[in-house]
Parts: C-alpha cells; structure tokens; sequence
C-alpha cells in the first residue's frame, strides 16, 4: 500500500507516541503491492521501524540508508534477539548490479580457545564468557560509508526517537519476554534493577500496549550518531563494555574491540530457473540455500504438479543441504571451506545428490551428513531488506544469538550483550544422537562462528532486481528463506503468496520433519508414508521479509505474515 507523505509522517509520529494507533491496526492496512510504489520499500518484523525506513526512502535517501535506520530502530524495538550488542551478515546490491556480501559477525577474544567451556557448558550461555565481540556498529557504518546518501546523523534520528519517546509494548515483545523467562524461578527482566528499569519501571512487566522507553539505549545510539563506530570500540563505550563484561567471568579486552573487523567476503552464486541468486558464504549459510534450490532444479518443473512427491524431494533436497553444513567454518580458520561451496553449486555435483533421493523413501540418516559431526542450534535472529528505484538492494540479518543474548545489559549504556560464542562447537560435547562437534566450527581467537544466516538476492536474466529475501529463526533460516524463493520462482507466487505457504523444516539431527499445523494433512500422510518422522509445530518459528520488484518497476514488500507487528511497506 502507497501513502503520501504527510500521511507517512503522521503514521510514524503515531506509532511513536500514546494515542489511538495501533501496531496491530497499522499493520492490517499494508497488503501492498501498489502499482503506485515505485520508489522503494522495505519490510522488517516492526511496524514502526519499516515506517522509519520508508520515511529516510521518502526524504530521498536510498536502500542502504533504509536498511540502516531500520535495522538501529528494530535492535530498540526487538532488543530480545537483535542490537547493537550484536553482529550478523548483509547481502547488498547496489545501483549498478554490483553485489557484496558483509560479514559483521561477532568474533571471539584473543584469549579464547576450543577448551574454554569444558567443564562449564552453561559459560558458553550466560555471562561473561559467553560474549564475542559485537559486530553491528561497525558494520552498520561501513555499509552507510559506503552506499548510503543520507547524513549518518539523519539515518540515526528515528531509533534514537523511538527509544527515547518510547514504542508500543506488542504482542511479539510479551511472547518472546514468556519465553525468555519460562522456568526460571527469577525473573531478571523485573527482579534485576538493570533491567526492570525498561522491563517493569513502574514494578510489574510491560503489557501488551504499554509505552515502553529505553532512554540509556538512547543517549548510546546518539553518541554512536555523533561520533560514529569509534565510540563504540576504542572510547568510552567499549570501556564500559569490557569493564562490565570481565566483571562477569569474561575475558574479552579493550584490544579485542579495537581490532574488530567487517569483512567483505566472496559473493556465492548461482542461477534457479533462470534467475541469478546471490548470498553470503561461510560463515554464513547462504550457500545451503543455493545448494537445495540446485537440486531441486534437476527435477522437471512439470513434476511439481504432483505436491506430495515435490514435497518428499524438497526435504529430502533440504537433509542434503543441512548435512552440507557440518564441513563449513570461519574460511579464515578451515581449509578448503571455499572450494567445498564452490562444489555445492556444482552441476556434477547436484546431479549426484538428486540421484541419490529416492522418490519412496527416506535414507539412513549417515547417508545426508557423511562427516557425523554435529553443530550447535542457532536462535533468534531479526531481518529486515530494503530496495529502491535506482536497483540497489539490501538484505539483513543481525541477532544477538539467544533471547536477551548473555543475559548481560551493560548498566549505563543499555546494552544488551550477545551470547554468540554458544555457536560455536564443543569438543568432547557430543549430541543426543552420540553424534561428535563439528571440528571446523571449534574455537580459535579472532574466529567468527557458523551461522545459518542465508541472505539472498535474485536477478532477471537481464541483471535487473527481481527480489531480495532472509529469514531470521535461528537453523529455521535456511528452510524458511529456500522455501520463499522456491515458491516465488518455481510457483511464480507473489512474495506475499510465498510468505504465506505453510513451512516444512528438517535439518537431519534431529531426524525429525517439522511441520506447521496447517500444514496439508494429506501430504502430511504421504511424507509419513515414505519415512519422514513428522513432528507438528505452531506456525512462527521462523519469519521471513521479502521484496519483488514487479514488471513494472513497481515493488512488493512483503512481511512475516506469522509476527503480528511485522509491516512490509512500498512507497
């Protein structure tokens, strides 16, 4: 849906303050697309950020600021997976169809090692020795000092707006707070002064449609607007950081910020049908993405009238790729890492694994991961795109790893600290299925941990954009972010369309399907049938935004239709 811009601006001072608007009802009035929006759009899981976002877009900024502002503006909103104590990875097209892929993963410290958390799992979880070194500032900057057109300063004036005057407590907040909280006899969010100061400043937890404030996270990001990244890793704030950090059992030091660095890593890519997709390797998971789509490419598309089978060869295409994942790591640590994606795209290769899919039944689980080695589950994530007139586009994803990261918040600043050396492997720690940690994802100082990221971008033929897509949903990302592609190429469904299918995920350990309730009980049947271990789940566990560019020019920002506040807008 188009709005003009005054309607645009008073939407946007409405989400922000107390009156009658609300997420909810914002969110029902963006079905999109228009044949209006030509300018841009973007889509993120926060009402309120996508309007930021399209409000920098409407001011004349680009995709890149877009991304920026919204991303800032989600890491205030939804604090319990994302921030500015965090990091993730950005797949970014810019005007002249040129692609890069940005790592601003978190890192581990100097003093980290494989046999850090031996003896002490639960160090890898909570506290200070369960923080990398966040990535998100510094990343944020260096994709706005390099693509973006808008004062740093103007991108940054909606979050640090919002978190300030305060944000409507939604629906999703409250879950994920139950979740976070769920079985543990003290509730840090109300009886930890730090955090009941934003969580429960009057006594009690914020309800649903509440005005929640986080006004030390405010004055924080103002600093960083003012001063940049340098605030973050070398001034004051790193200081306070660390100082906190060491003083629960950390080891991360002042040298370590200091030291950080975003990465541009190789682009992978591939072409589905046609149509040319670009993504994020190692450490990331965008190659597991290209890799299934492939596969499923060596069908005849003819085939996919026959839904029950498609069905069975797409999972069976997608235990193939999670199995893949077992041999990636940080390239900069494991050998070989670059040629193994190269190889997951590789015609022979993808032949090879559709030959091995049986259209009966299902295979010994050793046969999908040959190296028997396991990874760790990956959690909450956020993801947010952006596109604009000119071609450029962008694709997001940030986390702080679980919900409320390390459990950490830095006191003065606000800031939530991740707990994103829990992705890393343990040696000695086996699985449930006796199955060993994955060697290539062991600790090392300054290694950057496997993530099932997997943001992509797709091109026509031509080179001109057709989508940009990503997932957050922890290991979900893969099959969420494979599944939106798959029907939006293959079925020709709109994003929206796509957005909605029902979702399916198996990444071979556990050797369990999963499935969402809705899910076609008679297609269901016939994957039980073949040996599929079917497990039914409530929709929500992953959450998908997306971007089409239509024939047009016009776009379709489409939204996680499973998160109430999530918002897709075109403008």
């Amino acid at each position: 849906m188009t709005l003009p811009c005054h309607l645009l601006s008073f939407l946007l001072a409405s989400a922000l303050s107390n009156n009658h608007v609300r997420a909810r009802v914002l969110q029902e009035i963006v079905p999109g697309p228009s044949s209006e929006a030509f300018n841009g759009a973007v889509a993120s899981e926060s009402v309120e950020c996508s309007l930021i976002g399209r409000d920098l877009l409407a001011r004349g900024g680009n995709a890149a600021d877009a991304l920026v502002g919204t991303t800032f503006c989600v890491g205030v909103i939804g604090m319990y997976h994302s921030g500015i104590g965090g990091g993730g990875f950005a797949m970014l097209r810019d005007a002249n169809g040129q692609y890069e892929a940005v790592d601003f993963r978190e890192a581990a410290g100097a003093a980290a090692s494989e046999d850090m958390y031996q003896g002490n799992v639960k160090g890898s979880v909570e506290g200070g020795l369960a923080v990398g070194v966040p990535g998100e500032v510094l990343g944020l900057e260096y994709i706005h000092k390099k693509y973006g057109s808008l004062p740093w300063k103007t991108v940054m004036q909606g979050p640090i707006r919002i978190a300030r005057q305060g944000f409507k407590v939604s629906s999703d907040l409250v879950r994920y707070i139950g979740y976070a909280v769920r079985g543990d006899p003290h509730n840090f969010l109300l009886e930890d002064p730090n955090w009941a100061q934003d969580f429960a400043p009057d006594g009690q937890m914020v309800q649903v449609g509440d005005i929640m404030t986080r006004k030390r996270y405010a004055d924080t990001l103002e600093r960083i607007a003012n001063y940049g990244s340098d605030i973050f890793y070398t001034g004051e704030l790193a200081k306070a950081m660390v100082q906190h950090i060491q003083q629960r059992n950390g080891t991360l030091a002042l040298s370590d910020f200091r030291d950080y660095k975003v990465l541009s890593r190789p682009v992978r890519n591939t072409t589905y049908r046609g149509k040319s997709l670009y993504t994020v390797g190692a450490p990331a998971s965008g190659s597991i993405t290209l890799n299934i789509l492939k596969t499923m490419e060596q069908y005849d598309r003819a085939d996919t009238r026959d839904t029950n089978l498609t069905a069975h060869r797409f999972v069976e295409a997608m235990r193939f790729g999670y199995g893949s994942r077992a041999s990636l790591g940080d390239p900069g640590f494991v050998k070989g890492v670059d040629q193994f994606e190269a190889r997951l795209v590789d015609a022979s290769h993808v032949r090879r694994t559709k030959d091995r899919i049986s259209d009966h039944h299902t295979l010994p689980v050793h046969d999908y991961d040959p190296e028997h080695v396991d990874l760790p589950q990956s959690h909450g994530t956020s993801h947010i795109v952006t596109a604009d007139k000119s071609g450029m586009a962008t694709s997001l994803t940030t986390t702080v790893n679980l919900l409320f990261g390390a459990k950490i918040m830095e006191p003065a600043s606000g800031i939530i600290l991740n707990n994103e050396m829990n992705d890393f492997s343990i040696p000695g720690v086996p699985n449930e299925f006796g199955f060993e940690p994955s060697e290539a994802n062991f600790i090392r100082p300054f290694k950057r941990p496997l993530s099932s990221v997997a943001p992509v971008i797709a091109a026509h033929p031509d080179g001109t954009l057709f989508a940009t897509v990503g997932a957050a949903g922890g290991s979900r990302i893969i099959s969420a972010t494979t599944l939106a592609l798959w029907h939006a190429i293959e079925h020709e469904m709109t994003m929206k369309q796509a957005l909605l299918e029902r979702r399916v995920h198996d990444q071979v350990l556990p050797n369990t399907l999963l499935l969402e309730y809705d899910f076609d009980n008679r297609t269901a049947a016939a994957l039980i049938d073949k040996g599929h271990n079917v497990t039914w789940v409530q929709p929500g566990l992953s959450a998908v935004q997306a971007i089409r560019r239509l024939d047009d020019a016009s776009f379709e920002a489409a939204s996680e239709p499973r998160q109430r506040n999530s918002a897709g807008l075109s403008i």
